[in-house]
C-alpha cells in the first residue's frame, strides 16, 4: 500500500478508524526526511494492512504544532487510536521492521487496564 498524505482534516479519522497507523512528520527541505522516505515507502509496500501516513509539517503547521513536533523527521505510531510510539529521527529499515513487529504485538487493552489499575492503587 502506498503512503498517504494526512491533513488536519483527516488526521483524527485516520488514526481512530484504522488498527495500526504510522505517521511520518517531514518537510521537503529536511535531508534526513528525504533519506527516510524510501524506507517508509518500502515498509508501506511490505505491510498493506497498516496505514502509512505522511504529514508535511510546512503545509500542516497547525497539525504539527498540535502533535508537539519539535524535530523532523518524527515517527508516530498509533494502535486502535492510541499513541504507542513517538520518536524523532530517521529509522533504518531493520529498526522500522522491528518497531512494526512490536506494535503488532502490543496489547493496547492490557496497557490501558494496567494504567487504570495503577491509578486505583494510588488512591
Amino acid at each position: 500500500m502506498a503512503t498517504r498524505d494526512l491533513t488536519e482534516q483527516d488526521f483524527n479519522d485516520t488514526i481512530n478508524g484504522n488498527d495500526i497507523v504510522l505517521v511520518d512528520f517531514w518537510a521537503s527541505w529536511c535531508g534526513p526526511c528525504r533519506a527516510f522516505a524510501p524506507t517508509f515507502a518500502a515498509a508501506s509496500d511490505k505491510h498493506p494492512d497498516i496505514v502509512f501516513g505522511k504529514v508535511d509539517t510546512e503545509a500542516q503547521e497547525q497539525l504539527a504544532a498540535a502533535a508537539s513536533i519539535r524535530a523532523i523527521p518524527t515517527l508516530m505510531a498509533f494502535k486502535r487510536g492510541h499513541l504507542v510510539f513517538n520518536q524523532a529521527g530517521a529509522l533504518p529499515p531493520a529498526a522500522l521492521d522491528a518497531l512494526i513487529a512490536q506494535i503488532r504485538d502490543f496489547d493496547v487493552d492490557a496497557e490501558a487496564n494496567q494504567n487504570s489499575s495503577a491509578g486505583d492503587q494510588r488512591s
